[in-house]
């Protein structure tokens, strides 16, 4: 008889546990997007327009080019500009991406030269990809997230001794930390956090002092300003083709943000946009209940309004993309009337125009 209860008790336990795990994956599903899904898998998502017909557009990515590979595709395209055959950095990552079910782990450098001979051979980009089922796919997805990080763009050069704009092509974005200042982080996407409810960390917390001025990454408008209980004092930055949400989060305490922001506000990538803090964890504003100042730098990737502010969010992994932008970091100077950090070479970026 006490084998049999013992039996049954064991059961309703292993239900209960069976019962609580289908609950967490439920709760994970409806609040998270599917990052443990393999990359190869994604999904076409259909909806109704407002002219009635049926729009496709991705529900689901995962980005996890290296920063090695984001260097070496975009050294390419920068070098191919003034010879016959033109490279393009996006092409060739979809391209290494479609060849490894988007899996970066195996990317040797060899693999992107090849396929740079290749087309300077003269074999077209449409031809190597023709049998390969998800090269759109990646090439799509990729766009969203790199499109606006290089291009052409002037920027102020100092010659003689005095600032003059000058014409470039190449990397435009900016690391989230100016110049001058140092910060530390790892690869932290994904990480349980509980403030609030059991969730997974959809950013990179980039470690660093009060006060640190932070930097708008790409060209945008602001979107977001003002106080979440999760990320305390925050800013959302549209970038120009709407596609790519940045998210800055946990700024400094009583003076978050550089004082000329508002919401609607144009701002170009290496503005000073606000201050490394630790604010947050409060439903009360302006209060401190971070543990550690620092950055918590996002990325969200949208290819339908729908998709914005709802369970379908897609947050990508930025690790590789803080240590791709790295070497372009802003310099900063404070102005002596406003007591705010100001950029010290400008630019002009024709995303905020086109």
């Amino acid at each position: 008889m006490i084998n049999f209860f013992a039996a049954v008790l064991k059961n309703k336990i292993l239900l209960l546990c069976i019962s609580a795990v289908l609950i967490s994956l439920a709760a994970a599903r409806y609040f998270y997007n599917p990052h443990d899904v393999p990359d190869i898998v994604h999904e076409e998502a259909v909806t109704a327009s407002a002219d009635g017909e049926e729009k496709q557009f991705i529900k689901w990515m995962n980005f996890n080019a290296t920063e090695e590979a984001m260097q070496r595709a975009l050294n390419y395209d920068i070098n191919s500009q003034n010879e016959a055959v033109k490279l393009h950095w996006i092409e060739l990552l979809a391209y290494l991406a479609a060849k490894n079910g988007g899996n970066f782990d195996s990317y040797r450098a060899s693999d992107m030269d090849n396929l740079v001979s290749r087309l300077k051979e003269g074999t077209p980009m449409a031809e190597l990809t023709r049998d390969m089922k998800y090269y759109n796919f990646y090439y799509e997805a990729y766009s969203a997230v790199l499109s606006g990080m290089a291009g052409n763009y002037e920027i102020e050069t100092e010659q003689n001794g005095q600032k003059v704009m000058q014409r470039k092509y190449g990397l435009k974005a900016f690391s989230p930390v100016a110049a001058g200042y140092g910060y530390s982080h790892c690869d932290d996407f994904g990480n349980s956090r509980t403030y609030g409810f059991a969730r997974r960390h959809l950013g990179n917390d980039l470690m660093g002092s009060v006060g640190t001025p932070v930097i708008a990454v790409e060209s945008g408008v602001v979107e977001a300003l003002g106080w979440n209980q999760y990320g305390g004092w925050r800013i959302g930055i549209r970038s120009a083709d709407t596609q790519r949400y940045y998210y800055y989060a946990h700024l400094r305490k009583d003076n978050p943000y550089n004082k000329s922001l508002y919401i609607g506000k144009p701002v170009k990538a290496g503005d000073v946009i606000g201050y490394l803090g630790m604010s947050g964890y409060s439903s009360k504003e302006n209060v401190n209940n971070i543990n550690q100042p620092h950055l918590h730098f996002g990325l969200q990737i949208i290819f339908d309004e729908s998709q914005k502010e709802s369970v379908s969010e897609i947050w990508i992994d930025v690790y590789h993309i803080v240590n791709f932008l790295e070497k372009n970091r802003s310099a900063v100077a404070k102005d002596p009337e406003t007591k705010d950090f100001r950029r010290v070479y400008d630019m002009r970026d024709p995303s905020l125009y086109e």
